[in-house]
């Protein structure tokens, strides 16, 4: 019997592509979205409106799916309760199993204060009554040129090293495990790219293979929150940003994986690949 695969996050990048990938293969879909004026029509899907935080329409959203590809919640003060409000929704509506895009390295204690949101979101999960399957994202490879302002990146990274990981190679794995979701229950998969490299090899490939010309530059604890005052963020958010810089440091998002190969078939892309195939 063919199950129904509800897909959020449709609007973002990598929850857009896992639901066009599915669609494409004819896979019929629900795409619960907080604006769904902004999910794109696809084929044998159903848009319902629905928040994470809003238990009673999630469990409307989401009547009738067995499947549930979540995507984490935006950064927020209490990230986790709002995961948990959507994950006790899915429960109440029936949902068997849920994938969800958790972090590389996910722990109580991990360096990068996010990834402390993705294990606590990890626990609840695997508390509750449904089958759960655990996507550990490195940070996005995408989202390296995006580090440089003014054409510096700049963090407390040392020569520590970050196997990150395009989106797209996020999407192609969760399309293959939600192509076949009961083959991987109670699986937490590592999704890195097939390298690790440091933040000033960053910097080089990127002068290289972009019009901007790029630089590493080291910092302190106290120089990097300093650096990151202009943005007007809280000092929590700011710390959780520069963690990031910490953890590469302490070689927390070192590790290279082969399990977006097992799961594709295909090596995933390096960072030179993704800005090469930007050119």
């Amino acid at each position: 019997m063919e199950q129904r695969i509800a897909v959020t996050g449709s609007t973002g990048a990598v929850g857009g592509l896992v639901a066009r990938a599915l669609a494409a293969d004819g896979v019929p879909l629900v795409l619960p979205a907080r604006s769904p004026d902004r999910v794109q029509r696809l084929p044998d899907a159903v848009v319902r409106q629905c928040a994470y935080d809003d238990a009673d329409a999630a469990v409307e959203a989401l009547a009738g799916v067995d499947v549930l590809f979540m995507v984490s919640a935006a950064e927020e003060a209490d990230r986790v309760a709002t995961h948990r409000i959507f994950i006790d929704a899915a429960e109440a509506a029936g949902v068997r199993h849920v994938v969800y895009t958790s972090f590389l390295g996910a722990a109580p204690d991990a360096t990068f204060l996010l990834a402390r949101d993705h294990w606590a979101t990890e626990e609840y999960l695997r508390r509750s009554g449904m089958a759960w399957t655990f996507l550990r994202d490195n940070l996005y490879s995408d989202v390296v040129p995006a580090l440089a302002e003014d054409g510096v990146i700049r963090g407390p990274a040392g020569g520590g090293r970050l196997s990150a990981v395009a989106r797209s190679d996020v999407a192609r794995s969760a399309a293959a495990i939600l192509r076949a979701p009961a083959d991987h229950e109670g699986q937490a998969y590592r999704l890195t790219g097939p390298e690790a490299f440091t933040l000033t090899e960053a910097a080089a490939t990127l002068t290289e293979l972009t019009p901007a010309s790029v630089r590493f530059e080291d910092q302190t604890h106290e120089e990097a929150i300093a650096s990151r005052a202009h943005h007007g963020a809280t000092r929590p958010q700011v710390e959780a940003w520069v963690s990031t810089y910490t953890a590469i440091a302490r070689g927390e998002l070192a590790e290279v994986s082969p399990d977006v190969e097992q799961l594709t078939g295909h090596r995933p892309l390096s960072l030179r690949d993704l800005l090469t195939a930007r050119g």
